[in-house]
Order: structure tokens, then sequence, then C-alpha cells
């Protein structure tokens, strides 16, 4: 038995409208399909009670995102973004060709932009910085030259 390929990343949301303009309109990725989930199975599988969500795929470049909006139960937690050493998933990065004009296209946007964590790595020719969605997830804009495909960094060993 193997994995086959990653299917999505969940997003909880509070606006779902929002956060779609946001990931396509503002970082563009394209809506893709839309599902309610609501029941007994969706109680039990997501381990809350009286489950009643809506959610909206949107990919790019092959990644999907899951934008779970939450009729009932309603989300929870107060939109801060979450610090970088909470457990869990901590930041989407994209890789950007021009953060200097990301960043304008973002600012018209009104996105919140996390200015203190702008980082100029003048020995990778990278400029690195934060944003956050509508909700707080953060987003890690980079400008790198080179293939976006490509990985960068020091290789890991594969696991036995």
């Amino acid at each position: 038995m193997a994995v086959l390929r990653v299917g999505h990343l969940g997003i909880c949301v509070r606006d779902l409208e929002r956060s779609i303009a946001f990931y396509c309109d503002v970082l563009g990725f394209r809506p893709l399909t839309q599902v309610d989930v609501r029941g007994a199975d969706a109680d039990r599988l997501l381990r809350l009670r009286g489950v009643d969500q809506r959610t909206v795929f949107v990919e790019r470049d092959g990644v999907r995102l899951a934008l779970f909006a939450f009729r009932t139960p309603a989300a929870v937690g107060n939109g801060e973004p979450r610090p970088m050493n909470a457990v869990g998933f901590a930041a989407l990065m994209l890789r950007v060709d021009d953060l200097d004009a990301t960043l304008e296209r973002c600012r018209t946007a009104g996105v919140r932009i996390l200015d203190d964590t702008r980082t100029d790595y003048a020995a990778y020719h990278s400029k690195l910085i934060f944003v956050c969605d509508p909700d707080g997830t953060m987003i890690e804009l980079i400008e790198i030259p080179g293939d976006p495909y490509a990985p960068f960094g020091t290789p890991v060993a594969s696991a036995p």
C-alpha cells in the first residue's frame, strides 16, 4: 500500500467569499469545486457536533487548498497569525517573481502585510516576507532566482 498523491491542504475560514477573493484574485488560485458537508458522518469525521460546512477547493500549480467555512459550529480563533513555533501547519510558501510588485498588489487589495518580517538575503539573492490571509493564516512570499520548482537548501537523507 502506498500514498498515491497529496489531495489538499485544509484552511478554516470565517468568510468564504472574502477568502476566495484573497486566494483567487490576489494570489492567482483558481476555484475548482465546492461541497456541502453535514450529518452524522461529517460529525464523526471532523470530531464536532452539528456540522454544517461548505468547502470550496481552489488550485494553483497543482496545489489544492480546501477552504472550510463552518456555518455550525462556528469557527474558533481570533484571526491573529499563529506563532511559527506552534505545532501544526505553520505557513504556506509561494514563490514570486517580483516581491515588491506582489506586495504593492497585496497592499492595494488590503492584505495584512507583516512588514517587520521583511528579510533580504543578499547571499542567496532572495527576499522574503509574510502576509496573512483574511483569517490570519501565514503566507510566506519569497523571491529567489532560478527554477521556481527546484528545491533549495541542503538535501536530507531519505527515511529507511
